[in-house]
């Protein structure tokens, strides 16, 4: 398995945590497995959340875990300069008329809760202008069919969009599109083929191939997923960004070294080998 180009995508929307480290040494692992170059790619559309003090601890945490970045950004001046979301704008919109030109899109008035509660299919019969103020604009997935997705050292599967991801969002109530347009459009600009992520994205990767067919965009379909399972508390839940003892800032302040943070990656990981650096968490990859 060769592959040229992956990514480490975090949001900053808050300090990252040990779950998000073992994503990042997986996804470095993976890339140093396969040959791939890395690159960093932070998805800031979000400007609300996207605080600079949680871009700034993005590049502190790269360094304290010693995984070196191919591509992107050195730091967060030049992150801001050259490689933010905002500057490949245009790129998102185009898509995002390219569907509603082909009668993709619907607008829409709820709010997420309301979404959630089956409301927004009266707005797809409402026939809604979608220059209309406060509105977002959905996918009309009603045709939604079986997909195929690549994943390393298996056959091509056929998979299906999650029942809560029907209809999803694609440019949101401010204009600005969602996160699913910005992955996708950022994933064939920067010409990805092997994308790395947990478990909990592969709602989002089945969506993200339904867009792409949606956009007629077939090198979409070309790139090789790799789902790896979550990094979990000892108590079995997801760690959180909001969950202060386990970010990785709150690791170096009480004088955690980076041998200590990778021993408890691999513990929570479940990893049998001793883990006390980047190299360890290598060696405890298996892609078949």
């Amino acid at each position: 398995m060769n592959f040229a180009r992956t990514r480490i995508a975090p949001t900053p929307s808050g300090y990252l945590h040990l779950g998000n480290a073992y994503a990042f040494a997986m996804t470095a692992a993976i890339a140093k497995r396969v040959g791939a170059r890395l690159l960093l790619r932070i998805d800031d559309m979000d400007r609300v959340r996207a605080r600079p003090e949680f871009i700034a601890d993005i590049f502190a945490c790269l360094s304290f875990l010693e995984i070196q970045i191919d591509e992107g950004p050195r730091d967060a001046v030049e992150f801001e300069e050259l490689y933010s979301q905002r500057l490949r704008l245009p790129l998102y919109e185009a898509a995002i008329k390219e569907l509603a030109a082909q009668g993709h899109v619907y607008a829409c008035r709820c709010s997420r809760s309301e979404a959630a509660r089956g409301c927004a299919r009266d707005c797809k019969h409402e026939s809604i202008a979608l220059d209309e103020p406060g509105c977002s604009w959905r996918l009309n997935t009603a045709n939604a069919h079986a997909l195929t997705m690549k994943s390393p050292g298996k056959a091509e599967q056929s998979v299906y969009l999650a029942d809560d991801m029907r209809d999803f969002v694609v440019r949101r109530k401010d204009g600005y599109p969602a996160y699913q347009i910005c992955s996708l459009v950022d994933d064939l600009h920067f010409g990805v083929d092997l994308v790395v992520r947990g478990d909990d994205l592969l709602a989002s990767t089945v969506a993200q191939l339904y867009l792409a067919a949606c956009l007629q965009r077939p090198a979409f379909s070309q790139i090789t997923f790799y789902h790896h399972r979550l990094l979990l508390s000892p108590q079995g839940t997801k760690l959180s960004k909001s969950a202060g003892d386990t970010s990785l800032q709150y690791l170096r302040a009480h004088g955690k070294t980076v041998a200590e943070v990778y021993e408890s990656i691999g513990r929570l990981a479940g990893i049998r080998r001793p883990v006390a650096s980047f190299a360890d968490i290598c060696k405890s990859i298996e892609l078949n």
